[in-house]
């Protein structure tokens, strides 16, 4: 482990520099027409987080208008069944109920200082979609948003909520009508636009700076959990730290702020979209990382009943972590991920969203197996509520008694 952290500490989770490169992956492999947009981009976040001014901003906004800090909950009873101690980071409780908030109001204050007056965005299961229509109504922008037809469909909640908040949906109808050809289609419309509009992209994906950059407003989580652990935890730092991945925004943000101790990162990714744990070495969406492919390199659909895991890889910082060692990716099954709803719900009256529902069906399967050993302390973050995801969980009949 000491010489995973050295070199962690050496490469890993700070600034990728100018070339964006976290190891082998991330880069920029985008249309000329967006070469100097994105070296733009990059070049006014980094003078936006070095100002000052900008900082303490996003730490108002995200304090008076998101309700950070979020609280660290202790899962009691659901701890005793499982012979460890869990603790939750509340990211469901954050204003428009996921993470994806942190993220978005720093890109909406970013395309304001760069003078843009729309953002643009994809979204999967909504929530980001959710969280940049009301950055962008904050701050007076307009916003689109692309979401596949597939995703609409299973998220009509969310849909209505960004309508509300004044943006526009655009569907896609194309490949498999989810969150990978929804972010294909927007940034195809970003190349028109981008004398006006900022690309909001959601996750740890796409061209550098956004991996970089979305780790960095997402990094909240895990300095904030860090310091909570301290307090909390007799041995300050838990044992594991876990959370779900799709691109892995959640993760990467509440990574950081463990990457340099000795906690144990996992990263839980959809059994049908585990481009950590299953995928290699390709491109898409701007930049290098490991996605599922079939013989002929081609992308393979993802699939998952959560629709922000619905993406067929993971973001290039978390691929450089998997092949550092410094985190490891497993996957769980849809019927895991609606178990492990179910079980939180009846032992601490917490509805999660089936996406963060990935993490916590590890973290009981792992339990039972013994890979945890008794007493071990185990941080999760819960990156969004479940109240998207009623529908579905009908649809599974998910009233049964779990397994």
């Amino acid at each position: 482990m000491t010489d995973v952290l050295q070199r962690v500490r050496a490469a890993g989770m700070g600034d990728p520099g100018r070339t964006g490169r976290f190891g082998r992956y991330g880069g920029g492999y985008v249309p000329e027409s967006l070469v100097e947009t994105c070296r733009q981009v990059a070049e006014e976040f980094r003078q936006a987080w070095s100002d000052p001014g900008f900082r303490e901003s996003l730490t108002r906004l995200l304090t008076v208008h998101a309700g950070r800090p979020t609280p660290l909950t202790p899962a009691s009873r659901l701890s005793t069944e499982l012979g460890i101690q869990l603790l939750l980071k509340r990211e469901d409780l954050t204003h428009t109920g996921s993470h994806k908030i942190n993220n978005a109001l720093g890109q909406a204050l970013l395309a304001r200082r760069m003078g843009r007056s729309r953002l643009i965005a994809e979204t999967g299961a909504g929530q980001h979609g959710v969280a940049t229509a009301t950055a962008a109504a904050l701050l007076g922008l307009r916003a689109t948003v692309f979401m596949g037809e597939r995703d609409i469909e299973r998220q009509a909640l969310n849909v209505f909520r960004m309508q509300l908040l004044g943006a526009e949906v655009v569907p896609v109808g194309t490949g498999s009508r989810t969150l990978s050809d929804a972010t294909s289609q927007a940034m195809r419309h970003w190349v028109g636009v981008t004398d006006q509009a900022h690309y909001c992209i959601g996750s740890v994906v796409g061209p550098h700076p956004y991996p970089w950059m979305v780790r960095t407003f997402q990094r909240v989580i895990g300095d904030e959990a860090r310091g909570q652990c301290a307090r909390e935890l007799t041995s300050a730092v838990p044992d594991y730290v876990v959370a779900c991945v799709g691109g892995g925004s959640n993760a990467a943000g509440t990574f950081a702020g463990f990457v340099d101790t000795s906690a144990r990162l996992v990263g839980v990714e959809a059994a049908g979209g585990a481009g950590a744990a299953h995928g290699r070495d390709g491109v898409l969406h701007g930049a290098r990382s490991r996605f599922l492919q079939d013989d002929g390199g081609q992308i393979v659909e993802a699939h998952s009943i959560a629709a922000g895991l619905d993406y067929p890889g993971v973001g290039p910082e978390h691929a450089h972590l998997r092949d550092l060692g410094r985190a490891r990716y497993e996957a769980v099954s849809d019927d895991e991920a609606v178990a492990a709803v179910i079980r939180l719900a009846r032992t601490e009256g917490i509805v999660a969203a089936l996406e963060s529902a990935h993490a916590l069906a590890w973290v009981i399967r792992a339990a039972g197996a013994g890979e945890l050993p008794p007493g071990a302390t185990v941080l999760l973050t819960l990156s969004g509520r479940g109240d998207k995801d009623v529908a579905a969980l009908k649809d599974r009949s998910a009233l049964k008694e779990p397994a």
